[in-house]
């Protein structure tokens, strides 16, 4: 989504917007992504969440192919293309601070499941192009650079980023045989609700055994949002799968 972008770019008239090239078009015309974003987020999740969208104006957007370098005051960047989640993402890999800024590809952690163990780290699968061989190939891609740290648009700065790689590796391995087994064994008008119902109880096992002091209902009910949407992209990626 572009978010608050256009907004932030009227208010900053000296700045320039870097977004992947699949991403650029988007932002100059945001519609169509409004739209889509509409039919999965509702219209009022949409208001609430992100206001009125506005257009970036072409000039002043800057388009990022993979090892795309932007010099911040002398601060190297580098934009390295990074599939799975969307095919529109990439990270920012920032040498100074050792660590990348990742969007969504490394997944979602909120601070309300942080334990003595560390963060809780959850791949989000939302509509519409997850890839689950590009998401893990885009993991150990960012992995390679050895980063002390991650920082995950939802929410904050996460280390200990080799273990969280593993737990993202493992969850999306197990998301797909829960998506396919249920796309075996259930009528299609009844496999979203399993899809999303096998993803709940997973995702409590794993609080659980992290050490989260919550109970089932308040672990599912932060989640809420995110088992839907991951089962809605979960859903989406089986029918494209089998075409």
């Amino acid at each position: 989504m572009p978010g608050g972008a256009g907004a932030l770019m009227r208010e900053l008239p000296n700045a320039r917007l870097v977004v992947h090239p699949r991403g650029a078009r988007h932002m100059i015309d945001p519609s169509k992504l409004i739209a889509g974003a509409t039919a999965v987020y509702g219209e009022e999740e949409m208001e609430r969440s992100y206001g009125d969208i506005l257009a970036v104006p072409a000039e002043r957007v800057d388009e990022a192919p993979d090892g795309h370098v932007v010099d911040l005051g002398g601060r190297s960047l580098t934009c390295l293309d990074a599939p799975g989640h969307a095919r529109h993402h990439f990270v920012v890999h920032d040498p100074r601070s050792d660590a990348f800024f990742t969007g969504d590809t490394f997944g979602l952690s909120y601070r309300e499941f942080d334990t003595d163990q560390g963060a809780f780290i959850v791949p989000t699968t939302s509509p519409v192009q997850f890839e689950p061989d590009a998401l893990v190939a885009s993991v150990r891609r960012m992995l390679s650079y050895r980063p002390s740290a991650m920082y995950v648009t939802h929410f904050g700065r996460v280390t200990d980023v080799e273990r969280l790689a593993d737990d993202m590796v493992e969850q999306v391995e197990a998301m797909v045989q829960i998506a396919r087994s249920c796309d075996a064994q259930e009528p299609r008008d009844g496999r979203h609700e399993a899809i999303a119902g096998r993803l709940a109880d997973y995702y409590v096992a794993r609080a659980l055994a992290h050490g989260v002091s919550m109970d089932r209902q308040a672990i599912v009910e932060v989640l809420a949002m995110d088992i839907e949407l991951n089962a809605q992209g979960l859903g989406i990626w089986l029918d494209r799968d089998r075409h």
